[in-house]
Parts: C-alpha cells; sequence; structure tokens
C-alpha cells in the first residue's frame, strides 16, 4: 500500500512531509470534524488531515426546504463561541460574499438552514486539511511504531474505488456522523425502492413524488416532522390535503426553548451529566426528549395558522394530526398502498391505516464505531451497556498501551448528554479537544476556554464551574 496519504484529486498530501504521520488525523467531515479542522487551522507545531467518503461537504441536503432555519442563533457556528476572531466565522463568510449589510438589515438570529450549509462548504472548501472522496476503511495500533494506522480508499464521485493508501497518525478524533433511524417494522419497507417509504433525509429528493401521492402519512413528531408536514400542507389542494400526522411522543410538543431550560446545551451541564453515575444518566436522556426533539414555536404556530387559514370558506382541512400513536406492523397493500398497523398508548386501542405513501420523520441514531475499530477492540473500554467509555475530554477509554488518543464527536451522548448532537457546543468541543492535544504536544494550550457558562448550579456536591479542565495542569490529570 502507498504509505503517501492522498487528496482529493490523489496527489500526496502537503500537511505534513511524506515521511511523516500527521499529529491529528479526522475520520469524517461533517460540521462538527469541521469546526475541529477549522479551529486547528494554522496551530503552530500541528499537522492534522480530515478525511471524508463523500464528493464534498452537504450538510442534510434532503431538509433544506425553503424558508427551514436553524434551531440555534447564527453564534453557534464552526468556530465563534470559542474564537470570535477566528477568519472562519459565519460573519466572515457573509462578508466574503458581500451580505453583510443585507444580514445586518435583516435582523436574523436563527438562519436559513440552506445558509448554514453554503457557509459550512465554503470553509470546507477553503481548508487545506479537508479530504473529500477518501473512503477511511480500518484503524489499528501500531505498538511498534506508537502509530495509528489508518487505511483507506480513494474514491470518484460515484462511489468507486480508484487506490487504496495508508495514512499514519499520532492521535485520531471519529466525527463519522449519525445515520437516518428507520423504525423496525418499516425497515423492510424502507428499503424496497418500488414503495413510497422514504426517511426524511431524502425528502427533498422524492418530495415531487410524495406530492403527487393520494394520501401522505408523516411520522415523527419532531422539527423534521413539522417542517414536513408544514411543506406538504402548503402544498396541497385546500379540502383534499389527505395528509395524516402521527407520533410516539404525548403532545406535538415545542421545544423546551426558555433562557435557563437552554443552559442543559452549556459546557458547565456536559461537565455535571458526565459526572453522573452511568444508570442515571440512562434514565435521564429519555426523559429530556423536549431538549432535543420538540419543534420550534414558529413552526408551530406556521401549522396552526395554515391549518385554520384552511377553514376560512366553512369546514375542516382533511388533515389527520394524531399524538401518542406507535405504529407496530406495517405491509403493502396492493401495488399503490402502504398499511400500518397502529397502537395509542394511552387507550391501548388499535387500528389500521391505509396510506399511499409515508415519510419517517424518525429521527438519526449514531453511527456504530464497531466495523471502523474493530482492530482496537482489545484496547478499548466498554461500559456496563456495552458501549465505549469517554472521559470528560472526549477521549475514549484506552489501554495503557496506547499512547495515541482517540477523541470522539457526537457519538458520546450517552456519557456527556443532549448536547453531544447540539451544533451550540461544537467549537467548544473542538476547543477543548484542541487544547488536550496541544497541551500534550506542545505544553500549552492555544483556546482560552471560560470557567463558567451557566446561571444554573447542576448539582449540590459543590463542584464548582472552575472544575472545567481549562488549564493545562487540569488537562493533565487524571
Amino acid at each position: 500500500m502507498n504509505p503517501t496519504p492522498a487528496g482529493t484529486d490523489g496527489a500526496p498530501d502537503t500537511a505534513a512531509p511524506a515521511d511523516e504521520p500527521f499529529d491529528l488525523l479526522g475520520i469524517g467531515i461533517g460540521p462538527f470534524n469541521l469546526s475541529l479542522a477549522a479551529l486547528a487551522d494554522g496551530l503552530p507545531g500541528l499537522t492534522a488531515a480530515f478525511y471524508d467518503q463523500r464528493p464534498d461537504f452537504r450538510w442534510h441536503p434532503g431538509l433544506l426546504i425553503d424558508g427551514a432555519t436553524l434551531q440555534v442563533p447564527f453564534l453557534a457556528d464552526l468556530v465563534t463561541l470559542a474564537d470570535p476572531a477566528n477568519r472562519w466565522t459565519f460573519l466572515n463568510w457573509l462578508k466574503s460574499r458581500e451580505r453583510l449589510f443585507p444580514f445586518y438589515f435583516a435582523e436574523r438570529f436563527h438562519v436559513h438552514r440552506a445558509e448554514y450549509d453554503a457557509y459550512c462548504r465554503w470553509v470546507a472548501e477553503s481548508l487545506p486539511t479537508t479530504h473529500f472522496g477518501q473512503q477511511v476503511d480500518s484503524v489499528r495500533w501500531n505498538p511498534a511504531r506508537a502509530l495509528f494506522e489508518v487505511d483507506h480508499t480513494h474514491v470518484d464521485a460515484h462511489g468507486e474505488a480508484e487506490a487504496l493508501a495508508r495514512t499514519y497518525a499520532r492521535h485520531l478524533v471519529l466525527g463519522i456522523g449519525t445515520r437516518p433511524h428507520v423504525p423496525e417494522p418499516l425497515r423492510p419497507l424502507a428499503d424496497t425502492p418500488t414503495v413510497p417509504v422514504v426517511h426524511s433525509s431524502r425528502y427533498l429528493e422524492e418530495r415531487a413524488r410524495l406530492l403527487a401521492a393520494d394520501h401522505i402519512t408523516v411520522v415523527g413528531s419532531g422539527q423534521s416532522g413539522a417542517e414536513v408536514f408544514l411543506d406538504l400542507l402548503r402544498n396541497r389542494p385546500v379540502g383534499r390535503e389527505r395528509i395524516t400526522w402521527l407520533a410516539r411522543t404525548p403532545a406535538f410538543a415545542p421545544m423546551e426553548y426558555s433562557k435557563l431550560g437552554l443552559e442543559h446545551f452549556t459546557p458547565d451541564y456536559t461537565r455535571y451529566f458526565h459526572g453522573l453515575a452511568e444508570p442515571v444518566r440512562d434514565r435521564l436522556v429519555p426523559r429530556q426528549w423536549q431538549l432535543h426533539k420538540g419543534i420550534d414555536a414558529d413552526t408551530i404556530a406556521a401549522i396552526h395558522e395554515e391549518l385554520y387559514r384552511r377553514t376560512l370558506d366553512g369546514g375542516w382541512p382533511d388533515a389527520v394530526l394524531t399524538p401518542g400513536v406507535a405504529v407496530r406492523t406495517a405491509g403493502r397493500l396492493g401495488t399503490q398502498s402502504v398499511e400500518l398497523h397502529l397502537e395509542h398508548a394511552d387507550q391501548g386501542t388499535r387500528t389500521r391505516l391505509v396510506t399511499s405513501a409515508v415519510v419517517l420523520a424518525t429521527g438519526y441514531e449514531e453511527r456504530p464505531l464497531d466495523r471502523l475499530l474493530d482492530p482496537l477492540a482489545p484496547y478499548m473500554e466498554r461500559d456496563e451497556a456495552g458501549r465505549p467509555r469517554i472521559d470528560a475530554r472526549y477521549r475514549m477509554r484506552l489501554d495503557r498501551s496506547v499512547s495515541g488518543r482517540v477523541y470522539v464527536q457526537n457519538a458520546e451522548r450517552h456519557s456527556h448528554g443532549v448536547g453531544a448532537p447540539d451544533l451550540g457546543l461544537a467549537a467548544w468541543r473542538s476547543a477543548l479537544v484542541l487544547n488536550d492535544l496541544t497541551a500534550l504536544l506542545t505544553g500549552e494550550e492555544h483556546y482560552p476556554l471560560p470557567a463558567r457558562t451557566a446561571f444554573t448550579t447542576f448539582g449540590l456536591d459543590g463542584a464548582a464551574a472552575s472544575d472545567v479542565p481549562t488549564r493545562t495542569a487540569a488537562l493533565r490529570r487524571g
């Protein structure tokens, strides 16, 4: 195998000499590893590269619905909350596009999703350390060289293999992201191309087909489900909407967006959550669904307004909205329909629903790390549920014989709580990882981090906000 890492054009990577390993190799280039790459850009004494198998950066392209906005403020970009003077801020992107004054007068705090996607693509295409078309196949620890060996395949825009390569790195960061979650009863149908059962991640590419269906069912009560339902509703004839919206949650509930409620997405709460016992953490996450699975209040208002508008001439829209419902089983009915068998949680009643198309707004799940990290399995510590143990600095706990560090991004909800997939914590987590790494490599931290981030004190154990590991000495403890 060629020991020289290849860029997207197949040429040798120039971020480090050909005979030298990288200090840090990132696997996956979603928003979180892109944040890390942006904050690592230009750090003295640090060589880094980031690989992704896709041909270029795309952020949830199937859900870039007209008018859909982020649920976090524009300050939750890739770098600002760690380094507002950084060149890769959202505001600097606007300036580079001569859009700073229009944005100023628009007075927008929450930007369009399509706008955030374009901003991230600008960063991904501009950084010298991001390399697309690189499919990472396996990761091994080489004890003789005290390095990670990363085997990867250069693939073309269609995913066809073109060349094999091997890259060496002292440390790794995993940011392989999530994958669409399809409930078990619906997987056989979702895997059949001729059946119109699609996950919301593919909504826009299937939108014309869905709108042509006689009857449409949306499953899922989160923001994606609400946006899909609203878009379908706006584009169906008045009085002939024929849309059903089902959800397991007890209500189509707003996301928790109170000022103190949002403090669950601060570093202070993340540190508190990580310090809880594993059984307590496992109980907490499902109970906190409204923190991350609720619906933006403006979207709820828009749905109600659209439904109300359709009553102005008398009558009610042909739309059914039912929470508290689970899909027990599903199957094809002839060649044009899908049959869903439903159960209501409170009533205990069951019924069936015949529909022409189904959109599964059922969220995402962490991609399993086992296939990629199988050669590292003997070195990994696991919790009682078999999940990797992740320490407070986002490092996988490995056997002491492994001197390299493996950091994780958005694969640690079980250990760090509901903030793991939140864009608002991206820059802080990236800075914490880089501080941990530069403290090891150079003895210095590059990014000063705040000692306190929340008015709320989450525990009674006397743990002070100043205990947040923001100093080199603290980072080296444990």
